[in-house]
């Protein structure tokens, strides 16, 4: 047994997953803080005396990082390095029992919307009036700003209404507190984010209200940019496009996974519109949004997928051009639709599949590039990374898209700045440039 160095009342809160995950932890994280435990996000030392880790559970490989998470801090605790572990998120809430059964050492199993019952074991008091209140964990100039939880797609391949639940929209009123609170912290880019930003107030308003809230939070002071993330194509809300163009503050950029270019699948697959629907949906958005940048995921190797399907999704991915574009192999999830068919297509060819997608994206992408050189772009710096100042345009989100890169040589930028940057040179997902003097 070590000797005990654990720091009383410190938790440590680990995330896994997406940014729905982020947006969660930073709300436990700011409620932990208002009953005075010591909070860390994703610590270097292990000397808290409590660790939450917030699982993900959306396909294999994300499960197997979360119970690998899981066993390492229940071995940290069987060697008293930690007092307790608690688990909370997606994989806690869909596989709650095996968890039990299989790592008895966690202190508790928590679900998505189980925040309270959390806090309670820890003699913790849930904080009403904290309502919206977040620790960020990024950049203090960037923030995931979560609109909706839940799903009510019926999409055959997709586990995440098992465990995040039906849709529920927070009320706009609500939201504006929240993005107002967050500016005034130094916030200057939200990003949208929800399992489908489309159905936003069906629940509340009996209607699409994606275009009335973005209306909401373009008055919002300081709050330079707003991005959109995650809109399924099936009945999109053509409204919020004329927003988007009448109105700087949005940026020019959409992620909308499609998840396939084949009308056989993508029926298959539950999700309610034709590829010939789909090619329409994305001439509209770009003869109404010029210049917008396209963000998609597809998934490769769905049950059924012959090479003739993967040839008509290669060929339609050459035709869009789309400026970002990712891909997953199809993972094969247990009380889903999709698990009732056979899992046919091997993993080798999966994965194969995707990489000929990603190979034709690459190339893409640096047409679309080199296109770029000798444009002024505006742009928003994030980090420093090997001599570098890196940052992003409207038409790029974190983590996931391009990066622009000027040298720290010859320049000075603060992080957290927009500075205008003349391109100079451009590769397959980078460009470089020079900064220009900023005109106010």
């Amino acid at each position: 047994m070590k000797a005990r160095t654990l720091k009383k009342n410190k938790v440590n809160v680990v995330t896994l997953g997406c940014s729905k995950n982020i947006f969660d932890s930073e709300v436990m994280m700011a409620q932990l803080k208002a009953n005075k435990f010591d909070v860390a996000h994703e610590a270097k030392e292990d000397d808290s005396e409590i660790v939450i880790i917030n699982t993900c559970g959306f396909i294999d490989n994300a499960k197997q990082e979360s119970i690998d998470t899981i066993l390492r801090y229940a071995d940290a605790k069987k060697e008293g390095a930690v007092d307790r572990v608690y688990v909370t998120g997606c994989l806690s809430e869909r596989y709650k029992d095996d968890l039990k059964k299989e790592i008895p050492e966690v202190d508790g199993y928590f679900g998505t919307r189980d925040l309270p019952r959390l806090l309670k074991t820890l003699k913790a008091d849930y904080k009403h009036e904290l309502v919206g209140e977040r620790l960020l964990t990024t950049p203090n100039h960037f923030a995931y700003f979560k609109i909706a939880e839940g799903c009510d797609r019926p999409c055959s391949f997709c586990a995440i209404p098992l465990m995040r639940g039906k849709h529920l929209s927070t009320p706009i009123e609500a939201l504006v507190k929240q993005a107002k609170s967050l500016a005034a912290n130094g916030v200057k880019e939200l990003m949208l984010i929800a399992q489908d930003l489309t159905y936003y107030g069906l629940d509340l308003y009996k209607k699409r209200a994606l275009a009335d809230l973005l209306l909401k939070l373009v008055e919002v002071e300081g709050i330079e940019w707003i991005r959109l993330h995650y809109a399924f194509p099936s009945g999109f809300p053509m409204e919020v496009l004329d927003v988007m163009r009448n109105n700087p503050k949005i940026c020019n950029y959409l992620d909308m996974p499609l998840q396939h270019g084949s009308t056989k699948i993508l029926k298959a697959m539950r999700r309610g519109i034709t590829r010939e629907k789909t090619e329409e949906l994305i001439t509209n958005i770009r003869e109404t949004v010029p210049g917008i940048a396209i963000r998609t995921t597809l998934i490769a190797g769905y049950p059924g997928e012959t090479d003739a399907d993967f040839d008509e999704m290669y060929d339609w991915v050459q035709r869009s051009r789309f400026d970002r574009l990712g891909i997953f192999t199809y993972s094969h999830e247990e009380n889903t639709h999709a698990y009732n068919f056979k899992d046919d297509v091997p993993e080798e060819v999966k994965k194969e599949r995707a990489d000929t997608i990603m190979d034709l994206q690459s190339g893409i992408s640096h047409e679309l590039n080199q296109k770029r050189v000798g444009q002024e772009l505006k742009v928003l710096f994030d980090r420093t990374e090997g001599g570098y100042f890196v940052g992003r345009t409207e038409f790029d989100s974190p983590e996931v898209d391009n990066e622009v890169l000027v040298s720290m040589k010859d320049e000075y930028i603060r992080l957290g700045d927009f500075t205008k940057v003349i391109i100079e040179k451009a590769d397959h997902y980078d460009l470089y440039g020079s900064a220009l003097p900023m005109k106010h």
